[in-house]
């Protein structure tokens, strides 16, 4: 297989719509389930197509060899939805490459990390007719909406997919060709509440100063959720179960490149912002969050329109860190907005998804096959992080099938998920092949 053949087949996946939250692309979603089954099964690997309440699972097994160890690789083939769809460069289910890198949804999360891992096996099967230990390839289509059905799946197949250990690449590097191990991963709580005022949207004129404004109400209840000086949570009882870092943490971490810089070249803003006392590596990756991911009331269209909205809505969420609770969070947070939220207007709290922390032992014997197989890829020593995103069901491999996850990951910090113009080098893929390889035959050592 040549290096464009990988590409199309690449393409092909990305040009799939497969945005599990919105229901109008489930065709999508289900079609792309079914490329994989059909990719699998051209690899010669044993494919299943499973149902879920939502979208469906994709499992595939390599014919296992008593005496090996088994390994099972995790991905998602679904992706985040696209708006806005106007700051795309090109079409974002159109991929094309731009100076070496590729530019479509999913390139990065999760599509093009999880494709290096099934093609380097492909590769491995094609030029040496066998694998050096059992794969498991477990590809879901609800990561992105905190893959509520994957727990419960995993229970009731508890045996059928026993492994010694879960490989993942769908994380990031520190930086371009410095190899890098996430040992550990935030959790996360999320939340929606609505303020509801008159019965109907209010002359602003007419009305204002005698009936309570939703919006505003919203805006000073999240404005009171975090100091706006130090960045400190005042959600009682928040941080209380905050688990602290350990010394080789501390010392690992400053040998990291400039993470201040690296943040601000990243992100564009004139100045950082974070919980005082605690460097950009802590506070992404060791401190917990809560953030606003969206907010809406009254008139949303051009110029103005003079008018008390009837209600408000703001969505949240917080991250996570060993040894937070994601329900104890929720209700914590409920409490404080209920708390704090005048009579004057009527408080909706509805919990969203939540996800556990996780950590695992980078030093262990799996730890450090997967450095090993990242130093023989990227000829340099792995850096070992923890990361500020969240992968829900990670934290599932370990509860229920009782194993460790190792996170490999090939995305860079500017890779843009989860925003327009998502990307991922071409580099990056071929490298994921080789450390699919290095990979499969350090741990079958």
């Amino acid at each position: 297989m040549t290096a464009q053949d990988r590409l199309d087949q690449l393409f092909a996946y990305l040009r799939f719509a497969s945005i599990s939250t919105d229901r109008a692309y489930a065709g999508q979603v289900r079609d792309c389930a079914n490329f994989l089954i059909g990719k699998f099964g051209s690899m010669g690997l044993l494919p299943e197509l499973h149902e879920t309440p939502g979208h469906p699972v994709v499992v595939a097994r390599s014919r296992p060899r008593e005496g090996r160890p088994t390994v099972l690789i995790y991905g998602h083939y679904d992706v985040q939805p696209v708006d806005p769809v106007d700051l795309w460069t090109s079409p974002p289910f159109e991929p094309v490459i731009r100076n070496g890198v590729i530019y479509a949804r999913g390139a990065t999360d999760n599509k093009g990390q999880n494709l290096a891992h099934i093609l380097g096996v492909e590769q491995t099967l094609a030029e040496e007719g066998d694998l050096p230990v059992n794969v498991i390839f477990l590809i879901e289509g609800e990561e992105e909406i905190g893959s509520k059905h994957l727990a419960p799946f995993l229970t009731a197949h508890r045996d059928a997919l026993a492994c010694d250990v879960v490989a993942v690449s769908d994380t990031g590097m520190i930086g371009p060709g410095i190899p890098t191990l996430t040992y550990g991963l935030r959790g996360i709580a999320c939340l929606e509440f609505i303020v509801r005022g008159p019965a109907f949207d209010l002359h602003s004129g007419i009305y204002g100063g005698g009936v309570a404004n939703p919006a505003m109400v919203a805006c000073q209840l999240v404005s009171g959720l975090r100091d706006a000086v130090s960045g400190k949570i005042l959600v009682e009882g928040f941080c209380d179960r905050v688990r602290e870092l350990q010394d080789w943490e501390r010392s690992t971490w400053k040998r990291l490149p400039d993470g201040d810089e690296a943040l601000l070249e990243q992100t564009g803003v004139p100045a950082l912002f974070g919980e005082a006392g605690f460097d950009s590596y802590e506070r992404r990756w060791a401190r917990p969050t809560v953030e606003i991911n969206g907010m809406g009331s009254g008139y949303q269209g051009e110029g103005s329109k003079t008018v008390i909205g009837k209600e408000a809505m703001v969505k949240i969420s917080c991250r996570l860190v060993p040894d937070q609770d994601p329900e104890e969070i929720l209700q914590q947070v409920a409490d404080h907005l209920r708390k704090h939220c005048p009579p004057s207007v009527r408080l909706e709290v509805a919990p969203g998804h939540t996800g556990m922390h996780y950590l695992m032992d980078p030093f262990s014997t799996h730890g450090q096959a997967a450095q090993n197989a990242l130093r023989s890829t990227f000829g340099s020593e792995p850096m070992l992080i923890r990361e500020g995103g969240s992968i829900p069901i990670i934290r599932g491999f370990k509860d229920i099938l009782g194993v460790d996850t190792l996170m490999l990951g090939l995305a860079l910090p500017d890779c843009m998920a989860h925003a327009p113009d998502e990307n991922f080098p071409v580099a990056n893929f071929e490298a994921g092949l080789r450390l699919n390889r290095a990979l499969l035959k350090e741990l079958a050592k």
